[in-house]
């Protein structure tokens, strides 16, 4: 079969994606002889009738397989972890390090920030000198002698995804959960993993805002993992307010740090609750987990990659030498009272507006501007505590940003958070 048209008909009329049909889009969608137009019409498809759950694995399957798989020859297994995306979520750059502390090995391809939510690889880039961009022999060295890196996609890597995923822009079909699914699942399934697991967020910062959405994400994306062959497991946890302190590039990476050299937190619990259910899917044991975190062997880890990667060898040791500083800063005032809620997304649009995010793929961005010392929920705020720190490029940027922050909050009544992991869900569902 080479026509596309009996696949996107099938699943128009409600039939389902079988094997052979996923390859076919799949295949079509990495070659070029599936059109634009197929493409949309398949997409919409999906999104209308969805794939059913055998599709849903073909397509993953299928999408995994329209480019390179990496093949590993290892003593300890391969692992990794993906994030739905939230603010103040820089767990990657702790768990990498910790989890190759504890013996396995962590090939972590990552993306770039889009919308609210900051990207790995964006703040990575803040260290001077840091190759995101590796060619395949040196990131397997790389991986191999530390045990962790992590890098940018490069094209042969589920072609299928890069151009479904443009498709999925311009026909107003980025909502389905089986096109997000595959998306997600075939990019880090082609890294030849092991075991992955999810971090699915949930809250005011969250890409899905509510707790039934969120579990039904994280249900499917287990589901998915485990039947494509790689054993899974998901953590939802709570983005009604911000993982760390910090929020944006430069500000992220030192508060990973801190946290590699002792800092207690949310952050460090999240890191460590990931770190734990990833090692357990892998057959490992968590036993000396915190020690590796606690005694340095983790902050170690990190400044090997680091300096593997291309950054300062001392990045551990003297993050405010080599790390960028906006030249603006200031404190944003607040009324006395607790923090009661928080528009965590407008703290992302914050953000991005003082030019740490970006608004289009490929634009540049200030890795040294951004929030720091976020209010978290409950705590009490007022003229010597105040929401935050802006770290601005100059006056005018943090005047805005005082005004957004402060709309981002509301101050009233103690509000004591809800857990940071709401639910788990097994990796057979």
């Amino acid at each position: 079969m080479t026509d596309p048209r009996p696949v996107i008909a099938a699943l128009r009329d409600g039939r389902g994606l079988d094997g052979p049909g996923a390859a076919l889009i799949a295949q079509g969608l990495a070659d070029g002889s599936v059109s634009d137009a197929q493409a949309g019409a398949f997409a919409m498809a999906v999104l209308t009738r969805g794939t059913g759950d055998k599709g849903r694995v073909a397509l993953t399957r299928a999408m995994r397989d329209s480019g390179h798989v990496m093949r590993w020859d290892l003593p300890g297994p391969v692992v990794d972890k993906h994030s739905t995306g939230g603010i103040g979520d820089t767990v990657s750059l702790i768990l990498a390090p910790l989890l190759a502390a504890c013996g396995v090995h962590v090939p972590m391809i990552s993306g770039r920030g889009l919308g609210h939510t900051g990207g790995t690889l964006d703040k990575l880039e803040a260290i001077p000198g840091f190759i995101c961009d590796q060619a395949e022999e040196q990131f397997h060295r790389i991986v191999e002698t530390v045990g962790c890196a992590i890098v940018a996609a490069t094209g042969d890597f589920a072609p299928a995804d890069r151009r479904l995923y443009a498709i999925r822009d311009e026909s107003a079909t980025v909502e389905s959960i089986d096109l997000i699914t595959a998306s997600i699942l075939s990019k880090k399934l082609a890294a030849g993993l092991d075991a992955l697991v999810l971090d699915v967020k949930a809250g005011s910062g969250a890409f899905l805002k509510t707790p039934e959405a969120s579990e039904r994400l994280a249900r499917v994306l287990v589901q998915t993992a485990n039947g494509a062959g790689c054993r899974a497991s998901a953590l939802i946890t709570d983005m009604d307010q911000p993982l760390a302190r910090s929020a944006g590039n430069a500000l992220e990476v030192a508060e990973a740090i801190r946290v590699l050299r002792g800092e207690t937190g949310a952050l460090r619990d999240l890191t460590l609750a990931l770190a734990g259910e990833v090692l357990l899917l892998a057959g490992q044991s968590t036993e000396g987990l915190t020690d590796a975190l606690d005694s340095g062997a983790a902050a170690d880890r990190f400044a090997r990659m680091v300096a593997a990667q291309g950054g300062p060898a001392d990045l551990v040791d003297w993050p405010d030498a080599h790390l960028p500083r906006a030249p603006v800063r200031c404190a944003v005032p607040a009324p006395p009272g607790h923090v009661a809620q928080i528009d965590v997304t407008a703290l992302g649009h914050v953000v991005v507006a003082l030019g740490g995010g970006r608004v289009r793929a490929g634009e540049g961005i200030d890795h040294a501007v951004g929030l720091d010392r976020l209010a978290k929920l409950g705590e009490a705020v007022g003229p010597d505590a105040p929401l935050a720190e802006i770290h601005a490029a100059d006056e005018t940027a943090a005047r805005i940003a005082v005004a957004a922050v402060q709309a981002a909050y509301r101050v009233g009544t103690a509000s004591a958070p809800g857990p940071l992991v709401r639910a788990r869900i097994a990796p057979d569902g």
